[in-house]
Order: structure tokens, then C-alpha cells, then sequence
């Protein structure tokens, strides 16, 4: 990332910023469903958190990656603040990150659980996932024994073109608008992953929102 000084904005490409319609939607999660993951359809953000609430272990390490969508959701607070899950970072709030930062990297590369979101799914049944440090990409890989994924409808799109265009056009000023503005420097897109299928029974979960929720 580099240091700014002013907020300098890029252009967005606000047409993927639209939900998709039911029947594509539906198709992302039947071909998501016959790649290996466990899909649920939801219609609201708020369904979208009570589920992942219920369906979370309560006795096992959870790792909340960085995303809009659970902070806009609650889901984040939920699981970071609430003290009802074994939360990774509530865990860690008092440590020293860069002192500690061997412990930190391989405590959150390789939760029992990791929740997070995702930049893209296609509707061949692909999650696609951007990063700067590439650091939930760990846990999304396979560092985790068990992830759950919550995207929105707007997410959605034809094929792994789309998705790749999505991010840079759409995800990625998003989240660099974000960066200047939490951190003081500009974001990039470093890393991306591709999910194809989940070959571990029962791993993955995606929750699939048809409203809009994160970008």
C-alpha cells in the first residue's frame, strides 16, 4: 500500500453494484450446491445473521475476516463482540500485534472457523476473493476446518471474466476509498483467489443474500 495524504478517489463501476434477478441467483447456487458447498438462501441481511449465529460453533476458534458485509450486517459484532463465540480477535485485543505478529499469523491462517465474504461468485459455482496482504486467504484456502462465506445479491455475476472485472472496477475503489479512509493508504489488489470446489464434505458454507449487503 502506498502512504496518501488525500483522499483520492477512483472511478466505480456502480452497474455491479445491482442485485441479480431470482433465476440467476438460483443458478449460482445450484452450481455452487454441485461444487461441493453447503448453500443457503436468504432474503434479508438480517435472515443472513440470525443464521450464521445459530449455525456457528460456540466452543471452537472463529476468525472474522475483514469485510463490509459482516460489519454492515452485525454479524462481525456478533462474533467479535458479543462474548458468545471463541472469537480470534476479541482473543487477541490486548496483545501487542507486531510483537506477536508469528503467533497472529499462524492463529488466524488456520482458525477452526473462518467467516468471511467474497468479492465474486459466477454462476458456474465459483467464489472469488481479492486481497492486498492476501491474509484471509489462508483460512479461505484451507487453513480453516470450516468457513462460511455471506455474499449479496449483487455479487453475482455470468462467468470468471465478469468477476475478474468486477473486482477492478467495482470491489477494488471500493475498498481503496475505504483504506484511505481507515488507514491513510491506498489499497490494491496483490492477491486473488479462485474457489472451484470444495472437495472437504460439509467445509464450506456459502450464505447466499438476495439483497445488497457489502461490495
Amino acid at each position: 500500500m502506498t502512504e496518501i495524504t488525500t483522499s483520492q478517489q477512483l472511478p466505480v463501476d456502480e452497474t455491479f453494484s445491482i442485485p441479480v434477478s431470482a433465476a440467476s441467483l438460483d443458478r449460482a447456487a445450484e452450481a455452487l450446491s454441485a461444487n461441493g458447498f453447503t448453500v443457503r438462501v436468504v432474503d434479508t441481511a438480517a435472515d443472513a445473521r440470525r443464521l450464521v449465529n445459530e449455525i456457528l460453533p460456540t466452543d471452537r476458534a472463529v476468525f472474522v475476516s475483514t469485510s463490509e458485509t459482516l460489519r454492515n450486517s452485525g454479524i462481525a459484532e456478533d462474533i467479535d463482540g458479543s462474548g458468545r463465540f471463541n472469537s480470534v480477535r476479541a482473543n487477541q485485543a490486548d496483545w501487542d500485534l507486531r510483537a506477536r505478529y508469528d503467533e497472529v499469523r499462524r492463529t488466524r491462517s488456520a482458525p477452526d472457523v473462518v467467516v468471511g465474504s467474497v468479492h465474486a461468485v459466477t454462476e458456474d459455482g465459483r467464489l472469488v476473493t481479492a486481497s492486498a496482504s492476501g491474509s484471509q486467504l489462508a483460512p479461505y484456502a484451507s487453513g480453516a476446518a470450516s468457513a462460511v462465506w455471506v455474499v449479496g445479491a449483487q455479487k453475482i455475476v455470468p462467468d470468471l471474466e465478469t468477476a475478474l472485472r468486477r473486482i477492478e472496477t467495482y470491489s477494488y475503489p471500493k475498498e481503496d476509498a475505504r483504506a484511505q479512509q481507515a488507514y491513510g493508504q491506498r489499497s490494491v489488489v496483490a492477491k486473488v483467489l479462485i474457489t472451484s470446489r470444495e472437495v472437504v464434505p460439509g467445509r464450506a458454507t456459502v450464505v447466499l443474500v438476495r439483497e445488497v449487503i457489502g461490495f
